[in-house]
């Protein structure tokens, strides 16, 4: 449906933008790619412009004076902040949901509150707002119990604690000197769900569903799920446990009717949304919803589209995500290992020069997250520094590829996980492609 020769604007910064500028790229209804800011990596198949992604008033002029026909928000922050209702007011089109609607991510006691409304199935939780309320809810609990920040964290507001020891440490660290600032005004004592986790993404203009592949990540640093969580470490898609039959399950017990209640609430949820899945013995439980494409999970799931991505967007944002050709899907799997700073998630240099990106096989994809251009040089920008990504028949060869690829980048203090999609190379057969 979309028109040939669109200008899209991309707002962010890090992998997951370099990933949508990538397949945006391959769209034919496509013309010109804009990323702000984006990094070195979308500086060398779009537009770079020196636009703060939380920029909002910058941004819309921007859009406006540049023609832009579809502006794709990655980030979180700006649309809590509210870009996508001030592209609305400007007259322009952009992908992603409202600021109403993004509290599904932007309050975890809110996004709570919708789904137990909705009759989703989810940890239990109890949400507190000061130190005293949070020992009260403690002298009840069964550890382990996970502790999460009910604001923006950049995906290191969640906690699991063992014992009460512990609980009352990250407690008084989020409530009283106030760790996570804001984002821990409120905070949720929930459940500890026990099982795997997925990530589950749909595309929606609020009423049409369009999942796409299943992925799963890795949030703690260490091999082994140890060490702090992260933002991500590396990603693989599909997730062969998570089956068309169970992808219908998860539609019709959680995505369709989180979406119904915020219709119920006056809110019609445009974008993407994030479902962040425990797959327990009792079934799929929401662990939390995010508002956006997810990061690592985008570098591992769009390589995989065989489609028009733009087409896809622009239908959604448009309300009309029925009047578009379901994707389809690449029968292969995919791989991706990031690559981050020393001393990530906490304190860590920059400008420091990365080699051995040039020269590496063409089935390598490498998305840029924390990187800039300096000279003829490029160097680190931000603790997670590039997404290394494989595409291949099975997860036996994809990971091997992926990490012959990495131990040829070179920077100093660079650090990654040696154990992403490890757990599935014991089935070395390709995945079912077909989507729910």
């Amino acid at each position: 449906m979309a028109n040939r020769g669109l200008t899209v604007l991309v707002v962010g910064s890090g992998g997951r933008e370099h990933a949508l500028a990538w397949a945006l790229s391959r769209s034919p209804s496509v013309a010109r790619i804009l990323v702000a800011p984006g990094n070195a990596g979308t500086a060398a198949i779009a537009e770079n412009l020196p636009l703060p992604a939380t920029d909002i008033p910058g941004l819309v002029a921007a859009a406006r004076e540049l023609a832009v026909d579809l502006t794709v928000v990655g980030p979180e922050e700006p649309l809590a902040r509210g870009l996508v209702d001030a592209m609305d007011r400007a007259g322009l089109l952009a992908f992603g949901p409202t600021a109403a609607a993004a509290r599904i991510e932007a309050s975890k006691a809110w996004a709570k509150e919708v789904m137990q409304a909705a009759g989703v199935p989810t940890a239990q939780a109890r949400i507190v707002t000061t130190y005293e309320d949070a020992l009260r809810v403690l002298e009840h609990a069964r550890f382990p119990v996970v502790i999460k920040a009910s604001g923006l964290a950049a995906g290191k507001g969640a906690v699991i604690v063992q014992d009460r020891a512990e609980a009352e440490s990250v407690l008084r660290w989020m409530l009283v000197e106030r760790g996570l600032g804001a984002a821990a005004d409120q905070i949720l004592i929930e459940e500890y769900l026990v099982g795997r986790e997925a990530s589950f993404l749909v595309l929606t203009d609020g009423t049409t569903v369009v999942p796409l592949q299943p992925a799963r990540d890795y949030k703690r640093l260490g091999d082994g799920d140890t060490g702090p969580n992260t933002g991500g470490m590396g990603a693989y898609a599909p997730v062969p446990e998570v089956t068309p039959a169970l992808q219908e399950r998860i539609l019709g017990e959680i995505v369709v009717p989180t979406l119904a209640e915020m219709r119920r609430r006056g809110i019609v949820y445009r974008g993407v949304l994030y479902v962040g899945l425990m797959l327990t013995p009792d079934g799929p439980k929401v662990l939390e919803f995010n508002c956006r494409f997810g990061d690592p999970e985008t570098q591992v799931i769009l390589p995989l589209l065989d489609g028009d991505l733009a087409a896809l967007l622009e239908a959604a944002a448009r309300g009309k995500l029925h009047e578009v050709t379901r994707p389809r899907w690449r029968p292969a799997v995919a791989v991706t290992v990031v690559v981050a700073s020393e001393g990530y998630p906490g304190t860590y240099r920059t400008g420091i020069r990365i080699e051995g990106l040039d020269g590496l096989p063409d089935d390598i994809l490498v998305f840029h997250a924390g990187t800039r251009r300096e000279d003829s040089r490029i160097v680190t920008a931000g603790g997670r520094v590039l997404a290394i990504t494989a595409v291949a028949p099975t997860f036996v060869v994809a990971r091997q590829r992926a990490y012959a690829a990495v131990e040829r980048i070179r920077f100093p203090g660079m650090i990654y996980r040696r154990d992403i999609a490890l757990a599935e190379v014991a089935t070395p057969t390709a995945p079912s492609t077909g989507s729910a």
